[in-house]
C-alpha cells in the first residue's frame, strides 16, 4: 500500500520510555522499574544514539510532537530531556509533553523542564482524596497535588491530568463530588480512566484472593455518563473515549496514535510505527533497561512489517475511538475490501455506530461497548 491511506499527512512523533518510577503503582502492568539512581550520561548516550539511528534508517530529521512517557519521565535530570528534545529538532510549534507526578520534589522542577523545551505537562493525579491515593498506591496527597497543579499552570503553556473511576465502593455521588473539584482545577484537558485489573499486578493478586470486588458493570456505566456530561457542561468535550478537551486543547502526539500516524517510540519496551521506504513496521524495543543500554540501536529494535489488513484493524482500533471516527475509504485501502455492509447496518440499527458518508463513528452507546463493536467490525 502507498504511505497516504495508511499514515496520512507524514507527520512523525516521538515517544520516549523512561522506564524508572520511585514506586511501582499496584494497579500498572506498563514496563516500569524501581528507580535506583539513572545515569544521565549513559542514556543521554543511548537515546540519542537512537534518534541519530532512525534519521538515517528511516529518514526522521524533525517530528511534529515529543512525548515523554513512563514511568515517570520527570525523575529524569531535565539536562537530559533537553538534550533528546534538541536532537529531535521538534518542528516550529510542536507539542513537547512530559509525564509527571504531583510531589513536592517534581514539582520544583517544572521550570527547568519547562526551560528545557517541554511545553505540556501530564499530571499523574488519580484521585482527589487521600484514602483513595493510599489505596492506589500513590506517593502524594491532595494537598500536594493542588499545589502542583497551581505551579504547573504558571509553568506550561499546556497542562492535563488524570484521575481514575470505577473504583471499589465509590458511589455516584462520590465521583460527582470528586469530578466537579477537578473540572475547578482543570486548564483544558482532562483524562478519565475507568479502573481495569490487569493480569499480573498486585491488584490483579488481590481480588484474586478476595480482598475487594471491581465496579459493577452499571455502576461503570453510570460513572462514564456522568463523566460525560459534566465535562461537556463544563467545556470539555468528550474527544476520545478517555480523553475530554476543550477545543484547540486536544492532545496532539495521543492523536497521532488515534489517527494512525507514524511515531517513533525509543527507550526500553517503547513501541513504534514507522514506515521506512514503502513499507509500514511494528517497532517493539528491547524491555530491560540494562539490555537496552548495553546494545546498538540496531541490536535494541525489533521491527515487523505490518499487512495492509494489519494496518486497516488497527487504523479501525485506534481511531473508532475518537469522536471523529475513521475513513471509511481509507480502511478499505488498507484491508483491500470494504468493511461488510451487513455488518454496518446491523450496528447501526442497534443505536451503536454512524455512517455520514464517508466518515465511520461510534454513538454514545456504542463507546460503552466499544471492544464489542470492534470484534463484530472486524471478524
Amino acid at each position: 500500500m502507498s504511505g497516504a491511506p495508511s499514515l496520512g499527512m507524514g507527520r512523525t512523533g516521538l515517544y520516549i520510555h523512561w522506564p524508572f518510577c520511585t514506586r511501582i503503582c499496584p494497579y500498572c502492568d506498563f514496563n516500569v522499574y524501581r528507580d535506583r539512581g539513572a545515569d544521565a550520561a549513559l542514556w543521554r548516550e543511548a537515546l540519542l544514539g537512537d534518534l541519530a539511528w532512525w534519521r538515517e534508517k528511516a529518514g526522521i530529521s524533525a517530528y511534529s510532537s515529543v512525548y515523554f512517557g513512563g514511568g515517570t519521565p520527570s525523575l529524569m535530570a531535565p539536562s537530559l530531556a533537553r538534550a533528546v528534545i534538541e536532537a529531535a529538532k521538534p518542528v516550529p510549534g510542536a507539542e513537547v509533553t512530559l509525564e509527571a507526578n504531583p510531589t513536592d520534589a517534581e514539582r520544583e522542577r517544572f521550570s527547568d523542564f519547562a526551560a528545557a523545551g517541554v511545553n505540556r505537562l501530564s499530571l499523574g493525579v488519580q484521585s482527589l482524596r487521600d484514602k483513595v491515593l493510599t489505596f492506589l498506591g500513590r506517593n502524594h496527597s491532595v494537598s500536594e497535588t493542588i499545589e502542583a497543579l497551581e505551579v504547573a499552570r504558571g509553568v506550561f503553556e499546556r497542562l492535563t491530568f488524570d484521575l481514575i473511576y470505577a473504583r471499589p465502593g465509590q458511589s455516584l455521588d462520590d465521583w460527582r463530588g470528586e469530578l466537579s473539584e477537578a473540572l475547578a482545577l482543570a486548564k483544558g484537558h482532562l483524562s478519565l480512566y475507568q479502573l481495569t485489573i490487569e493480569p499480573g499486578t498486585a491488584f490483579d493478586r488481590a481480588v484474586a484472593r478476595g480482598d475487594w470486588a471491581p465496579a459493577g458493570e452499571d455502576m461503570t456505566a453510570a460513572q462514564y455518563d456522568l463523566a460525560q456530561q459534566m465535562c461537556t457542561d463544563a467545556g470539555l468535550l468528550p474527544y476520545e473515549v478517555s480523553n475530554n478537551a476543550a477545543p484547540g486543547h486536544e492532545a496532539q502526539h495521543n492523536l497521532l496514535y488515534w489517527r494512525y500516524q507514524a511515531y517513533v517510540g525509543i527507550g526500553p519496551g517503547a513501541h513504534g510505527r514507522v514506515r521506512i521506504g514503502g513499507q509500514l513496521y511494528e517497532t517493539v524495543a528491547l524491555a530491560n533497561p540494562k539490555d537496552y543500554l548495553a546494545a546498538t540501536p540496531v541490536e535494541r529494535f525489533a521491527l515487523t512489517p505490518l499487512s495492509g489488513p494489519d494496518q486497516a484493524v488497527e487504523m479501525l482500533s485506534m481511531g473508532l475511538r475518537l469522536s471523529e471516527g475513521v475513513s471509511l475509504s481509507r480502511y478499505e485501502a488498507l484491508a483491500g475490501a470494504p468493511l461488510q455492509a451487513q455488518t454496518l447496518d446491523y450496528l447501526a440499527g442497534d443505536g451503536l455506530v454512524l455512517v455520514d458518508g464517508d466518515q465511520l463513528r461510534l454513538t454514545a452507546d456504542g463507546r460503552r461497548v466499544l471492544n464489542g463493536v470492534l470484534l463484530d467490525l472486524t471478524r
